[in-house]
């Protein structure tokens, strides 16, 4: 066949459409089946379908792969994980998010040897993440005070003792997001906020240590653990860049957790690359303002040149890779 014409029944066009709409949409292999019919009066077998996604999966590899140094470089970078389903066994479907890349990677554990592989060093870079207990060998980190908002207001569902302390931390929280709403509007300059916050900050540690001798075990618990990272606090006090919370990366697995809802995760293993890679490839051209269809037309219509699939990499760091 001359170069560019698909050796299969199907163009580049309606490849990506079906993998856009299963990987962008959260479709199963059987609604796609009656879409194909409806829309286009195809009768598509399920097991075409896989073979459709497999294909996806591998035209994606190389711009995915190339998405995972970039995380490695990057200043800040949010993290996150959930829980996932591969071969009906438990898995995890982690996140890594910078401004304009974002990455998943599907693993057995959530242990910290899993995040190192994913940010790789990480000195003198900033990690926003939640207190998740992989987290603990990172020296520069973000707690997310939007997770220790919840937990927080677990303490005042306790009652007792424990609400009062949760509900001075809680008022606590309130001051910090009036003030970092207004540094990211621009009405309050960071300097300002950074020199205002250090009596507060003292109220919060003593708030903190009266919660550690508190007579709920958990609600001592969680403070002494608070006061034991209490630098993790304020880093996005002291450096310019960094949110006070995870917020990014947990709306960036929201999609994936309908989709795990949805499908009950990835029958085996052969299908999880699609999922990670195409969820990658989603996230991130929605976040430079790409079309996602169109760029995975372009994947495919490279892979029938023998071409390599364009870069998903961010147009400022391409030079960077080159070299």
């Amino acid at each position: 066949m001359p170069p560019g014409v698909p050796a299969g029944a199907f163009g580049s066009r309606l490849h990506s459409l079906l993998s856009l709409l299963a990987g962008g949409s959260r479709l199963d292999q059987r609604p796609l089946q009656q879409i194909a019919r409806d829309l286009f009066g195809l009768s598509l077998a399920l097991g075409m379908i896989a073979k459709l996604r497999r294909q996806t999966a591998a035209v994606l590899e190389r711009p995915v792969a190339e998405l995972r140094p970039h995380v490695r470089q990057a200043e800040v970078v949010h993290i996150d994980e959930t829980s996932w389903r591969e071969d009906q066994a438990k898995a995890w479907l982690w996140v890594a998010l910078t401004p304009l890349v974002t990455v998943f990677t599907i693993a057995a554990t959530r242990c910290g040897g899993v995040a190192r592989q994913i940010l790789g060093e990480v000195a003198r870079r900033v990690i926003v993440s939640e207190r998740f207990p992989s987290s603990g060998w990172i020296e520069l980190r973000q707690s997310c005070w939007a997770h220790l908002r919840r937990e927080f207001q677990a303490m005042i569902d306790r009652g007792g003792e424990a609400a009062e302390v949760g509900r001075r931390l809680l008022e606590h929280s309130h001051k910090l997001f009036h003030w970092w709403h207004r540094v990211r509007d621009g009405t309050l300059a960071r300097s300002t906020l950074k020199g205002s916050t250090d009596p507060w900050r003292g109220a919060v540690r003593q708030d903190l240590r009266r919660g550690a001798e508190c007579s709920c075990a958990k609600t001592a618990a969680t403070c002494r653990k608070l006061l034991g990272g209490e630098q993790h606090l304020w880093t996005s006090l002291r450096i310019a860049g960094v949110d006070p919370t995870n917020t990014a990366a947990e709306r960036a697995l929201r999609h994936a957790v309908i989709w795990r809802k949805l499908s009950g995760g990835t029958v085996s293993g052969s299908g999880s690359p699609f999922v990670e890679r195409m969820v990658s490839a989603v996230a991130t051209c929605r976040q430079q303002g790409r079309n996602v269809l169109e760029y995975l037309i372009a994947c495919h219509e490279a892979d029938l040149l023998g071409h390599p699939a364009p870069s998903l990499l961010p147009e400022d760091s391409m030079g960077s890779v080159a070299a």
